[in-house]
């Protein structure tokens, strides 16, 4: 048997995978991008590290947030849900970050008493991360 013989079956499911993906894919990822009408997503950044929320998640582009203790919110802006009980938004986001547990009582977040303006902004930050 030939190497390209030998080859072949490989490049067939190589192949067969790569349509399948690309065929598949494109539906199950979320493409709204989202505004958040007066957040300042850079502000957001830096209030992200201000309150600590690295010392629980792990969220992209803020030094030293690589825990593992809440969820990771990396793709933040992709996801259908927040916390599995609110659809992703800026509104719902923001009034998730100033009240998790108005949201769901027994949720492990906790309140970090954010003001309306800087969940504005952390919700800016959040909802860009594509």
């Amino acid at each position: 048997m030939t190497r390209r013989m030998r080859m072949a079956p490989a490049l067939a499911v190589t192949a067969l995978a790569l349509a399948w993906s690309a065929a598949c894919g494109t539906s199950a990822v979320r493409t709204t991008t989202y505004q958040v009408p007066g957040g300042n997503a850079d502000r957001g950044k830096q209030l992200i590290a201000s309150y600590g929320c690295g010392s629980c998640h792990t969220i992209p582009g803020v030094k030293r947030a690589t825990a593992l203790v809440g969820p990771p919110l990396i793709h933040f802006g992709r996801r259908g849900y927040i916390a599995g009980e609110l659809p992703n938004g800026a509104d719902n986001l923001e009034r998730w970050i100033q009240n998790p547990k108005g949201v769901e009582p027994g949720t492990a977040m906790p309140d970090l008493g954010v003001t309306p303006q800087d969940a504005k902004d952390i919700a800016a930050y959040l909802l860009g991360l594509q």
